[in-house]
């Protein structure tokens, strides 16, 4: 599938009025938009019935009521959702024990997530549609302040695209990650995510909620849930949307490598990762085109000394060294 042509993948999120109305409230039209709830962090948009459909529906006038209402929902499944338990999932990886999954969610366009993760898990990111773009920022689980430095990442391996066997190191000299599987090699460590100036600019809105929310909107969502701040997100890398340096040092946009692409990394330490999946910054399409990414992570085992990586360049073999003292000394 090429990724400059067919229709966009968008998510029409809905809206919410900023004051209360002056006006008696109008009656709404036949469809409305209606919020439901995939997963506790992240709301989603689908079109609901007529609005007395759903006043008629939902009984709620007394707490029995309302009680028997919230659990006549129980079952219910959205498109973009956790699945809960992970090993539930419909789309676990090949040769992945569903039994060992620790994370399985299909992440909305135009949506987020988040999840801390030990040592030695393996994290996959998947691309149905080939208009995924899995913006990822890494911090250490046990001291946030230690994050993902996307020019030490570049750096240390000598090489500013990311690929198969790349680290993603932090600003501590230590690997908090390395990419061991990469079908896709349409990737970005330059341009960063989406700010809510350039998506309001460029589409005319940037709101969470809206229809074409910000990377760093959502990152600073995500990032609360885990007691971090604006402050705190540092520049982070991007996946399934590629961008090459020109020879006269222009970015440019190579897009995606088509749909059912994937990349597999495994966690080096423990990990705190914010994944936004939005429509890349240098994307040129005038519309907000994403997709739906994939997510599942398992348990596994971190790098050793045994693997070639870990001796691979004198300055990666440091900093798996750097890495292991760290974890060892905290008994992981």
């Amino acid at each position: 599938m090429s990724t400059t042509d067919g229709p966009a993948a968008t998510t029409p999120h809905a809206q919410h009025p900023t004051e209360p109305p002056t006006e008696p409230p109008v009656e709404p039209p036949s469809e409305v938009t209606e919020l439901t709830t995939g997963n506790a962090d992240q709301q989603r948009s689908t079109t609901a019935q007529p609005a007395a459909g759903v006043r008629d529906l939902h009984l709620t006038d007394t707490v029995g009521s309302a009680r028997d209402d919230a659990r006549a929902q129980g079952g219910r499944a959205g498109e973009w959702m956790p699945y809960l338990p992970a090993s539930s999932s419909p789309h676990c990886p090949p040769g992945v024990d569903p039994a060992a999954l620790v994370w399985a969610e299909t992440v909305a366009p135009g949506g987020y997530t988040h999840k801390a993760l030990a040592r030695g898990t393996r994290l996959r990111f998947d691309d149905p549609t080939g208009d995924a773009c899995a913006h990822l920022l890494l911090f250490n689980a046990l001291e946030p302040v230690e994050r993902l430095n996307v020019a030490d990442t570049q750096k240390i391996p000598w090489q500013a695209y990311l690929g198969l066997d790349h680290p993603l190191l932090s600003g501590d000299g230590r690997v908090m990650a390395v990419v061991t599987g990469d079908s896709s090699g349409r990737h970005d460590a330059f341009c960063g995510t989406t700010t809510d100036a350039w998506n309001e600019r460029k589409y005319g809105d940037a709101r969470p909620e809206g229809p074409s929310p910000s990377g760093r909107g959502l990152f600073v969502k995500a990032a609360a849930k885990h007691g971090l701040s604006r402050r705190d997100l540092p520049p982070g890398v991007s996946f399934f949307q590629g961008v090459r340096v020109e020879a006269d040092g222009a970015l440019a946009w190579r897009g995606s490598a088509g749909p059912g692409a994937y990349v597999e990394l495994v966690a080096e330490m423990p990990l705190l990762v914010l994944i936004a999946n939005v429509a890349h910054p240098l994307d040129p399409r005038p519309d907000y085109v994403v997709g739906p990414l994939r997510v599942h992570a398992w348990r596994g085992t971190a790098t050793g000394p045994d693997e070639p990586r870990f001796t691979a360049t004198p300055e990666l073999h440091r900093a798996y060294l750097n890495t292991v003292d760290y974890c060892e000394a905290r008994g992981l």
